[in-house]
This record gives C-alpha cells, sequence and structure tokens, in this order.
C-alpha cells in the first residue's frame, strides 16, 4: 500500500472502508464521539497530536512524522526571520535618531545578519 499523508479525509476513507461508525472508532480509540466528530469534520489541525494517533491506531494506520523541508532550509527560514526581527529593531531605532535606514540598506542588513546566523552556533539560532 502506497503511503499517503494522514488528513481527515484520509481517515474518514479508512473508516467507511472498515465499515466502522464514528461512535465504534470513538470507543476503539478512546478520544471521545464528540473529538472523533470534529476531528473528521476537517478540524484535524486543532486535535491533539495524542487524540490523533489514538484514532490512526485504531484504524490501523500510523502517524509518521517526516520533514517538510532539510535542516539547512529549516535553518535559513530561522536565520531570516531572525535577522528581519534585528533589522527592524536597527530601523526603529535609527528612525528615532532621525537616520532611517532606506529599504536596500535594509535587505544589505538582512542578508549579512543571516550569513552571520548561520556561520555562527545553531543552538544559538534557535535562542530567542
Amino acid at each position: 500500500m502506497a503511503p499517503q499523508i494522514l488528513s481527515a479525509q484520509s481517515i474518514e476513507r479508512r473508516r467507511k472502508s472498515l465499515g466502522m461508525s464514528r461512535a465504534a472508532l470513538a470507543l476503539r480509540s478512546g478520544v471521545s464521539l464528540p473529538t472523533v466528530n470534529r476531528m473528521l469534520g476537517d478540524d484535524i489541525g486543532r486535535a491533539t497530536f495524542s487524540n490523533v494517533s489514538a484514532v490512526a491506531d485504531a484504524l490501523g494506520m500510523t502517524v509518521d512524522i517526516v520533514p517538510t523541508c532539510s535542516d539547512l532550509e529549516l535553518q535559513e527560514q530561522e536565520a531570516r526571520a531572525k535577522a528581519k526581527k534585528i533589522v527592524k529593531l536597527v530601523q526603529g531605532t535609527s528612525a528615532l535618531e532621525t537616520q532611517a535606514v532606506d529599504e536596500l540598506a535594509a535587505q544589505e542588513m538582512t542578508q549579512r545578519t543571516v550569513h552571520e546566523l548561520m556561520s555562527g552556533s545553531k543552538q544559538r539560532l534557535w535562542s530567542t
């Protein structure tokens, strides 16, 4: 069987193909019927991991946790977000001193900051 992304639709398809009622699924999984109904009504994004896992297990499904991007891509995303915050602080401070930084200079500062964050400690990258 080819792997599929776990979604409310895939859980509902599996439940129906097994001929299992939502009430039976709730009982089998230990998840309340209102919660099962919310999960299968496309509100799975608000469900807890333990509830999704219990429902999947009750249906003979797995919840696989797989990366959506490479380590480097995620680190770069974090570095860029952090760099933008830092540059905004600098822009705000500079504007107060009537020395505002123009857009091109801000972009260059952001890029330099991303480079510095990426070349430094990875633990520091994730600190707040």
